[in-house]
């Protein structure tokens, strides 16, 4: 009977946190989002914890037969996954698709959901840890399902929260369109903070801990756990910065690199960070390259050791985590690199697609051109020259200009683009 209760709280918590939420955003992945409705292969949407995944798939499905477990909860874990199909059956009835959130939890999960599918059910599953599902997705459920992972909002999508209708070529519009951003910079993206207004630092802090927790070191068994927190912290305090596993390994006095390894690729896994290989075009020099290290929303790196906020790290943070979204959303080719030649000339971003270098980025906190140092401009001449890229691109705080190589400001760069993608 335990059970049966626990499902149908479940139930009942899914349905009031919608008709609690006032002002439903439209989520930029709702059109490709939809594409999976259509299809009868296993769905799985994977992401950070709160960004979306469960709300996103629940607005989906709310008009269908579908039946709800969420395997965040101890009991489901401990029970045979037939009981938990007859337990589901109880509350809900007859159905014809199964909606599983943080599925990965359960071991076997996989050999569950293929039995579901098998018999005809259309199966829609989230997770919050990329290895543990992308693992068994490739190992057990190859051919049988399509994927998509989302981020917490954008910018476009926090300003459409925030009800902004400002016209930003005027000079009203662009000051509030900055403050605006400064405000996104500091709460950062998720829709508890943007759309139901919890605080920030509070909500941030116990969101990294209980990611760190629940689905780092539990999950792997870390003994180390103070250390691990402190590896953690310490990259947020260095993002857009190299990391060095040879350096935290000493830094932290662990055992080997090898540990340090797999603790960046943990909090990598636990959708907390992701890292940039350097743009080489051997292979296996560039998987041996250092790695330039990000946060998956602006709003974390305010958890830091810093003492202030650094705001050329910021806006670089805020520009890979977009990249990223928009590979996901719209652009599954696309391979994101930072680029660094042997004078040591840098550029932040290089997106590679098929063989073709498409663009590269330079990120930089000005608001003119007297402000953008001189190497930054020649590092982006230098890498589009080798790698024979024709669109170049300097991001900025504040300044604009179009000519052979165009010169953005950050508001605009994160308003206008893909616009044909969300529209449609």
């Amino acid at each position: 009977m335990e059970l049966k209760i626990v499902l149908a709280d479940q139930r009942y918590e899914l349905e009031e946190k919608y008709k609690r939420v006032r002002n439903v955003v439209k989520r930029e992945f709702e059109r490709e989002y939809r594409e999976f409705m259509k299809s009868r292969l296993i769905k799985v949407t994977m992401g950070i914890r709160r960004s979306g995944k469960s709300f996103s798939t629940y607005l989906l499905l709310r008009n269908k037969k579908f039946a709800y477990a969420n395997f965040d909860e101890k009991i489901l874990l401990s029970t045979e996954p037939n009981e938990i199909l007859a337990k589901l059956i109880e509350v809900y009835g007859n159905v014809d698709t199964f909606f599983f959130d943080e599925i990965q939890n359960m071991n076997g999960w996989e050999l569950f959901v293929n039995k579901l599918h098998r018999a005809g059910y259309n199966v829609f599953i989230t997770g919050s840890n990329s290895k543990m599902l992308s693992r068994e997705l490739a190992d057990r459920l190859t051919g049988r399902h399509i994927d998509m992972e989302i981020y917490p909002f954008s910018f476009r999508e926090y300003i459409e929260a925030r009800n902004f209708k400002e016209n930003t070529e005027t000079t009203r519009g662009r000051a509030l369109i900055k403050r605006e951003l400064e405000e996104y910079m500091n709460a950062g993206g998720f829709p508890e903070i943007v759309v139901e207004g919890e605080n920030p630092r509070i909500y941030l802090r116990a969101l990294f801990e209980d990611i760190i927790e629940k689905d780092i070191i539990s999950r792997y068994r870390i003994r180390e756990e103070s250390t691990f927190r402190e590896i953690a912290y310490y990259l947020l305090a260095n993002v857009g910065k190299y990391v060095s596993y040879n350096k935290l390994k000493n830094t932290f006095n662990l055992g080997s690199e090898h540990t340090t390894k797999n603790f960046v690729e943990y909090l990598n896994e636990g959708y907390l960070f992701f890292t940039l290989t350097k743009f080489d075009p051997s292979f296996k020099r560039s998987v041996k390259s250092a790695k330039k290290v990000y946060t998956t929303d602006p709003g974390f790196m305010n958890l830091g050791f810093r003492i202030s906020r650094n705001l050329g790290q910021s806006i670089e943070n805020i520009v890979a985590i977009e990249l990223m979204r928009r590979r996901s959303y719209w652009h599954n080719g696309w391979e994101i690199y930072y680029w660094k030649d042997y004078q040591q000339r840098e550029v932040d971003f290089v997106i590679k697609e098929g063989s073709e270098i498409r663009e590269c980025i330079q990120v930089t906190y000005a608001s003119a051109k007297d402000e953008i140092e001189r190497r930054e401009i020649r590092a982006v001449e230098k890498a589009a020259e080798e790698l024979r890229c024709k669109k170049k691109t300097v991001i900025t705080w504040d300044y604009e200009e179009e000519g052979e190589i165009n010169f953005v400001p950050l508001w605009r760069w994160l308003l206008e683009i893909e616009t044909q993608n969300i529209m449609g």
